[in-house]
């Protein structure tokens, strides 16, 4: 039986990419291996999957942090899903379109999630074997207290985007091979929002989002070891108006003991 690949070396990733990095190389891939596009290479539909099963497991931190531990081992049947063409991200030819065309129909922006957070902390072997607290200090984008997140100066009015008349998409025609299919892209103007600020915050200068250092205690389990990812909810980058944060990760790193040493679970 052969062996598995490494996924990171599927998608051309370090091991230390992040969420984005590891979105911008699958997509990227996938234009270059999807069938629809390689219906003369006889192994174009298992490199595909390949590179799709990659992804499902590096996108998903709970799994990630699984193969980060103990590689192909650590991932089961059960965390992949391939009932359909969705596989990895794609609905259909939609979605397919919507990768090679940049984008179709009327769908509009949504607010976006907060971004994940990674922390690398270095704890003691005592700690480790037995848990205990830490409290970390972390930069990080939280929702302006001054303007609620609308990034408008208090008071002052929020207008319909005159460019993209509110929908925070600019739609345009072209030919394909496949016939006429409409363009669609988010509005350069308004970012996607449909609305203008007149006057912009001023604490956040019209982003909706300031930095901020934030304190967090962490609860460590007993029995980690160095490379163990802990994930705190909510505790990563703000997210839009009307959108949660995004989650905290913290990677470990057990501190070398002067006289003792780990043995699997000992």
């Amino acid at each position: 039986m052969a062996s598995k690949r490494d996924y990171y070396e599927i998608l051309g990733v370090g091991r230390d990419a992040d969420e984005a990095e590891i979105k911008r190389a699958y997509r990227r891939k996938a234009r270059k291996l999807h069938p629809d596009v390689n219906k003369d290479d006889p192994e174009a539909e298992e490199k595909f999957k390949e590179l799709s099963e990659a992804y499902e497991i590096l996108s998903n931190p709970e799994k990630r942090a699984r193969y980060d531990q103990f590689g192909h081992s650590g991932i089961n049947e059960d965390d992949f899903n391939f009932e359909d063409f969705a596989r990895g991200g794609f609905g259909g030819f939609e979605d397919i379109f919507d990768m090679f065309f940049g984008g179709m129909g009327s769908r509009r922006r949504g607010p976006q999630r907060g971004s994940d957070l990674q922390y690398g902390l270095e704890i003691t072997f005592e700690k480790a074997a037995f848990g205990g607290t830490e409290e970390i200090s972390i930069p990080r984008t939280e929702t302006c207290n001054t303007c609620k997140g609308s990034g408008a100066k208090p008071g002052t009015d929020v207008k319909t985007c005159p460019r993209c008349h509110g929908t925070g998409q600019i739609s345009t025609t072209q030919q394909t091979p496949f016939g006429h299919f409409t363009q669609t892209r988010i509005c350069d103007q308004c970012r996607g929002k449909g609305k203008v600020i007149q006057t912009p915050c001023p604490e956040c200068h019209g982003s909706g989002k300031v930095r901020k250092q934030r304190k967090i205690t962490i609860n460590i389990p007993a029995g980690v070891e160095t490379g163990t990812r802990l994930r705190i909810a909510g505790e990563g980058e703000a997210g839009d108006p009307g959108a949660p944060s995004g989650d905290l990760y913290i990677v470990l790193q057990v501190r070398p003991h002067k006289l003792f040493t780990r043995k699997g679970y000992d």
